[in-house]
């Protein structure tokens, strides 16, 4: 592996998704992917349910890189602390 020794908690890179992508592509099984990239099977497995996409009128499924990006992106948009600030402009 070319991969340094990752760092437990950190998130996939695009990078380490498109070595996701590629690796699926050339047949590789999860946990080989798991132990190219340093991290846990279950880790893969939850990225390649998030970036699969449906192709050719749902009669093909497909992990794309780009897709399991955009997705991740979306989440860490809408996740932390909501604010309630505008609740409590009525009270002040």
């Amino acid at each position: 592996s070319t991969m340094n020794q990752r760092i437990k908690g950190k998130h996939l890179s695009f990078e380490e998704r498109v070595i996701i992508q590629t690796r699926i592509k050339d047949g590789f099984s999860l946990r080989a992917i798991a132990r190219e990239l340093g991290c846990s099977p279950s880790t893969i497995s939850y990225e390649v349910k998030r970036g699969t996409v449906s192709l050719y009128h749902g009669k093909q499924r497909r992990y794309k890189a780009d897709h399991g990006q955009s997705v991740y992106q979306a989440n860490r948009y809408h996740c932390g602390r909501k604010s309630d600030f505008l609740k409590k402009s009525d009270f002040i």
